[in-house]
């Protein structure tokens, strides 16, 4: 498994202010492209691979997320498309102050046993950048590994 992680955010500047940052990690899975899609597409399941969650659950517009320090999430889904295998997410309440935020996780077929997913971030303010690039690597890094363990097709 290749893992590339960005670890600067990409700032976007509105008046000479930084106002929204992107951030983008993805990593080659030695999985096919239909089983780690489950496990994205899996709305209330998303702690099992996600080291900063401390636990998910699932309500009726998406689910709502504990991290490890105790703070919550609420996220509501935008998209879930099985076609393009895309998931997205906005971030609408919670412990942290977050004024605009959309996540997109898409799973990408690369033949038999392979696939690339990029998770993509956007997060206004720009300050708290920093925290979701960090949980996002993370996540992306432990992904194929928590397929191995539950014994994903590879």
């Amino acid at each position: 498994m290749e893992v590339a992680i960005s670890r600067t955010p990409v700032l976007t500047r509105c008046r000479h202010r930084a106002v929204m940052a992107t951030i983008r990690s993805h990593a080659l899975l030695d999985h096919d492209a239909n089983t780690v899609w489950q496990v994205v597409r899996d709305v209330a399941s998303v702690a099992d691979w996600f080291p900063a969650m401390a636990s998910s659950q699932a309500h009726p517009e998406g689910r709502v997320v504990t991290l490890r320090d105790g703070s919550s999430l609420v996220e509501r889904t935008v998209t879930v498309d099985d076609a393009l295998r895309r998931y997205q997410y906005r971030v609408t309440g919670g412990d942290i102050s977050v004024d605009q935020h959309l996540g997109t996780v898409d799973v990408i077929d690369l033949g038999p046993g392979r696939s690339l997913v990029v998770y993509g971030s956007d997060v206004e303010p720009a300050e708290v950048a920093d925290a979701f690039d960090t949980a996002i690597s993370e996540a992306v890094a432990h992904l194929g590994d928590h397929l191995s363990s539950r014994g994903g097709q590879s």
